[in-house]
């Protein structure tokens, strides 16, 4: 029986794409670099997937992630002596100015917690995911926030789950839940740490990776009528 729920935020609880989206486009404007394209915004979300993906597997810091994604981006659009650390920053200070629920979330969240610990689990940068979830109004819901720039481990990693695990309730594994966007560091992570892994997979597409999630969801009501069989 589940008690206990680690939720990802971004792309599981809030919609990370749209906010993103509109904070990259706003930018550019803001810097002079003009309209950004659609091509542009598949550009830019693949190059930033890799160094996200480098991050995990514990390659770069997040320190050069956040700047050098911006590096490569504009090399490769030819933008010359781009501010990429100050483009950066008023980057992520835009993504708190469009924050968007996956829908269902909230609600779910909401009633979920009368029933079930819950805690969030994020590798996102710790200024911008504390304001974020106080914007987002839903600190009540959750019994305590784990940041990996706080704790200084990433998911997938080990070390970030056990940090988890030392500092909530007692718990049998057995009983724990992580539900998430990511198969490389949500679902890998919580099956490194032995617990239950439910995908949060709204697109539906086809998982043609080697990581096997334990279930997948394409709603959040979906994931609570799982609880129900767990």
């Amino acid at each position: 029986m589940i008690k206990t729920i680690l939720w990802d935020i971004d792309g599981t609880i809030l919609d990370f794409h749209s906010s993103a989206e509109n904070s990259l486009k706003n930018t550019f404007k803001k810097f002079g670099y003009g309209e950004i394209t659609d091509e542009l915004l598949h550009m830019y979300e693949g190059i930033n997937d890799v160094y996200w993906r480098k991050l995990e597997k514990g390659e770069i810091t997040k320190e050069k992630l956040l700047v050098e994604r911006f590096v490569e981006f504009f090399r490769k659009i030819g933008i010359e002596n781009a501010r990429a650390k100050e483009f950066n920053q008023a980057y992520l200070n835009g993504l708190l100015d469009t924050i968007v629920f996956m829908p269902e979330a909230y609600e779910t969240v909401k009633k979920l917690h009368l029933k079930y610990k819950q805690y969030i689990v994020t590798n996102g940068v710790k200024q911008l995911q504390h304001k974020k979830i106080s914007k987002a109004k839903i600190e009540e819901f959750f019994d305590d926030i784990f940041i990996s720039d706080e704790i200084g481990y990433e998911k997938p990693q080990i070390e970030f789950f056990n940090h988890v695990f030392d500092r909530i309730e007692p718990q049998n594994r057995d009983e724990v839940i992580i539900i998430g966007d990511s198969l490389t560091s949500d679902i890998a992570g919580g099956i490194r740490a032995g617990i239950h892994t439910c995908w949060y997979h709204p697109s539906n597409e086809e998982n043609h990776s080697d990581i096997k999630p334990e279930c997948t969801v394409t709603s959040h009501l979906a994931f609570q009528e799982l609880l129900k069989q767990l």
